[in-house]
């Protein structure tokens, strides 16, 4: 049974986890708060990161819940901020010209701005996905 609002992938997820000790797979899914805790506490001291191999699969049941899908794919948002969010290419990608200019010539305004997107790019992406 696929549901209809897929908007994350569990495989992204999977794949995240590796590099789970740094909060990476909880930024993903929409839960930033945690995921700032896994990346200064190492997955909280790894017990939280190895629990959260067996938590990844309700974690995305309650993202593709949380999150709107529409024209902007969530998992290639993600992978543009993952590795070029310093550069402003993901805020290109999400038509936000202006901010990705100057993400471009700041380094993601000198990191602080990645940090930002970290925290709020999934409701951003629901947000322009919901056309409001």
């Amino acid at each position: 049974m696929e549901q209809s609002n897929d908007t994350h992938l569990k495989s992204i997820g999977y794949i995240l986890w590796i590099f789970g000790f740094t909060g990476s797979h909880r930024f993903y899914y929409g839960k930033p708060v945690t995921g700032t805790i896994w990346f200064f506490t190492l997955g909280l001291f790894l017990i939280g990161w190895i629990v959260d191999l067996f938590l990844i699969p309700s974690m995305d049941r309650l993202a593709d819940f949380r999150y709107q899908k529409g024209e902007l794919d969530y998992t290639v948002t993600w992978i543009l901020l993952t590795f070029l969010g310093l550069f402003g290419i993901h805020r290109f990608y999400m038509g936000k010209w202006l901010s990705g200019l100057v993400y471009l010539l700041t380094g993601g305004i000198f990191g602080l701005g990645y940090l930002y997107d970290l925290w709020t790019l999934n409701d951003q992406v629901s947000l322009i996905n919901s056309g409001a």
